[in-house]
């Protein structure tokens, strides 16, 4: 892979002469000796806060994981060296500290491998640097433990809002730097210091370097490959906010069309989470299934041929009324100005409707006032605060005016959204992408990542030699859901990159459908029952 500058001349070892870092290079030293050496490594406007050897220990869980799609289970680690920095600390024009925190961990058994683990939401946090895989319920092994150097951060700012967990904060978009970090050049410049360090730790460059992550991280994947092709070997692309300028006027069109629909409490006050009742919701997931359940040969609750479904909300009139067909039709269809032009992509009809990560995004808890969806708490203020210009916190999503205000979002889309379809130069560097997607995601489309998918092979050519997208049925936001959600994307992307493996499908399992375990085939590949045992995954076909 090709190095930035810096980069090579550390590798050279032409910073290191005359230095305390030669201690680092010490063919004898042991690696807890290794590790406290790497205080000394020269790196450009970066403070290292925290370099300690870990013998052995307990590693606590991603708290913000439902936005991330990490572990949220403890992991035991191995012998590591951990390493915490802050680059370009500075004060913003709001008076407040900023600067790109990032964790490294170091195995002492190295693979050889680099990992940079995405992150979630507004970031604003640094989750511990584990690479798990980005989907909640997947038992696979998390990439440290495989022996990865791996490494997360919080994109250039933290949380500052009082009460407010950092995932939603998004107060930094008032500092022009922390907007340029949180939509791209975080990543540029986390990775440039932590190949330094693990080069210095190694005494060797990653033979291979990947991206991982989902949602929020997912974007910051895309972003990998499209604006640092000759950094990473290879993505696994989850649940991508890769379009998050237009999935946020998705988010706020929902909001308009749900809070209009919303009946009121004794008090005057419109209750959101009562513009669908679980009732609706499960007349729409049965008349799915009974539609378009069966199409992939088989009837088990799983509707794999997803983007032939036909299921239209009509069919379930006579159970919730025309309003709500509406409703629905309105919601499902995507984000339009007054000219009925698309300025969001629709969203499938699927299973996982009612279920508590679908509600979470869009309806919140029962009678909850105010509104407490992550829509309104995360979605609609990036679009309010972050994507719209000039910056201002007062602005009211229910006035949000689809023709008028959208021009305002168009700076800051070109800044953040990873969906530049030209992956030519990753391509030509034998570069590898893993992407997947919920049929089920309430917030980021299933048919926008399709979409994407497509132009992109119109305009690098034969994607499919180095890009496979799955869509996962019944799947929600980074897992959850009716769905088998329990897969392992990385080691589908290892034996692609270093054995030239494509993956023409990714097993799946799940709590939902216990017993069962099948294949997701790679789009345009349709799951498809052949005959036999129904949870055996040899009982289908990837047609």
């Amino acid at each position: 892979m090709k190095s930035t500058p810096l980069y090579a001349t550390l590798a050279s070892g032409a910073l290191l002469l005359g230095t305390p870092f030669t201690q680092a290079l010490a063919a004898d030293a042991d690696p807890a000796q290794q590790c406290a050496a790497l205080r000394d490594v020269p790196l450009y406007h970066t403070t290292l806060t925290r370099v300690e050897w870990v013998a052995d220990g307990t590693i606590a869980a991603d708290p913000n994981s439902a936005f991330t799609g990490t572990t949220v289970r403890d992991v035991k680690a191995g012998p590591h060296c951990l390493v915490q920095g802050e680059i370009e600390p500075r004060t913003g024009v709001d008076g407040k500290h900023y600067g790109i925190n990032f964790q490294l961990r170091l195995p002492q058994d190295w693979n050889g491998k680099f990992l940079f683990q995405g992150g979630g939401g507004a970031n604003g946090f640094v989750a511990p640097a584990l690479g798990s895989i980005p989907v909640q319920a997947s038992s696979a092994t998390p990439a440290l433990l495989r022996g990865y150097a791996v490494v997360s951060m919080d994109s250039g700012h933290q949380g500052s809002t009082p009460n407010l967990p950092a995932v939603f904060d998004v107060a930094f978009a008032a500092d022009q730097q922390a907007r340029l970090d949180y939509a791209y050049a975080a990543i540029g410049k986390v990775t440039e210091r932590a190949k330094q360090l693990v080069q210095a730790n190694y005494r060797s460059a990653p033979k291979h370097s990947y991206y991982m992550g989902c949602s929020t991280g997912g974007r910051e994947s895309m972003i990998a490959a499209q604006r640092y092709p000759n950094e990473f070997d290879g993505v696994v692309v989850g649940n991508a906010a890769f379009r998050l300028s237009r999935a946020t006027l998705g988010g706020t069109w929902n909001y308009q069309h749900l809070m209009a629909a919303a009946p009121k409490n004794a008090q005057g006050q419109k209750i959101l989470a009562r513009a669908l009742t679980q009732k609706d919701l499960d007349a729409v997931v049965k008349g799915v299934l009974k539609r378009c359940d069966a199409k992939d040969g088989v009837a088990d609750g799983i509707v794999n041929a997803w983007e032939s479904c036909d299921f239209k909300p009509e069919m379930v009139q006579k159970e919730i009324g025309a309003k709500k067909v509406a409703l629905l039709k309105a919601i499902f269809g995507g984000a339009k100005n007054s000219r009925g032009e698309a300025l969001y992509a629709g969203f499938p009809f699927d299973t996982a409707l009612g279920e508590p990560s679908w509600r979470e995004w869009w309806l919140g808890t029962d009678a909850s006032v105010p509104v407490n969806t992550s829509n309104n708490i995360l979605t609609i203020p990036l679009l309010t605060h972050y994507f719209m210009q000039p910056y201002s916190t007062t602005r009211d999503a229910l006035k949000f005016d689809f023709d008028r205000d959208v021009a305002s979002t168009l700076n800051t889309r070109g800044l953040n959204d990873g969906d530049s379809p030209n992956l030519k130069t990753f391509k030509a560097n034998g570069g590898r992408m893993i992407i997947f997607d919920g049929a089920s995601d309430p917030i980021f489309s299933a048919f926008d990542q399709r979409d994407w998918y497509r132009a992109m092979h119109e305009t690098t050519g034969d994607a499919q030699s180095f890009a496979r997208l799955f869509i996962v049925p019944g799947m929600t936001h980074c897992g959850g859901g009716r769905a088998l959600d329990d897969f392992d994307p990385l080691t589908a992307l290892e034996q692609w990159r270093e054995e030239g493996k494509a993956p023409a499908h990714l097993l799946a399992k799940g709590e939902a459908f216990p017993g069962k375990s099948q294949p997701i085939c790679a789009y345009p590949t349709v799951t498809t029952y052949v005959g036999g045992d129904v949870n055996r995954p040899e009982s289908y076909a990837c047609k």
